[in-house]
């Protein structure tokens, strides 16, 4: 994957837009539009190899819209300032495209270390003798 291509490919195959947000800003929020909306066509992305772009669209499935393109639809209202909010929806979208392509480390199985095993064997064995000795106490009475 390269990062660099994968970037600019955000860059000039996104479309934004821009409407009018709650949250901080006092009567700002009335007045001016600073939420932005990111659209994102994965298909149009370049850096990432096909088997890049299948783990995508896998793993974001849920965030794409129903299109044919394949659209991946991000938001961003937290700061007062339109330029800012555009900023992190770039930010955010790169990440989630750089985290989901990434192939996922394979998990090594490990053994329970030797401490473990002997605790183990421990807590059945004084189960054992609880258990044991019940039934002597109650062949008693």
């Amino acid at each position: 994957m390269d990062i660099l291509l994968v970037r600019q490919s955000i860059r000039s195959s996104a479309e934004f837009s821009f409407s009018r947000s709650g949250g901080p800003g006092g009567q700002n929020v009335n007045k001016l539009n600073t939420k932005v909306t990111l659209r994102l066509t994965l298909s149009l992305l370049k850096g990432l190899s096909e088997a890049e772009q299948n783990r995508l669209r896998e793993k974001l499935g849920s965030r794409l819209s129903c299109g044919d393109g394949k659209e991946l639809v991000i938001s961003s209202s937290e700061e007062r300032s339109q330029k800012i909010n555009l900023e992190r929806a770039y930010a955010r979208a790169e990440a989630l495209i750089v985290t989901s392509a990434r192939l996922p480390k394979k998990r090594k199985p490990s053994k329970p270390s030797a401490a473990v095993r002997e605790n183990r064997l421990k807590v059945k064995h004084l189960q054992s003798t609880k258990k044991t000795n019940r039934r002597f106490l109650n062949d008693e009475n």
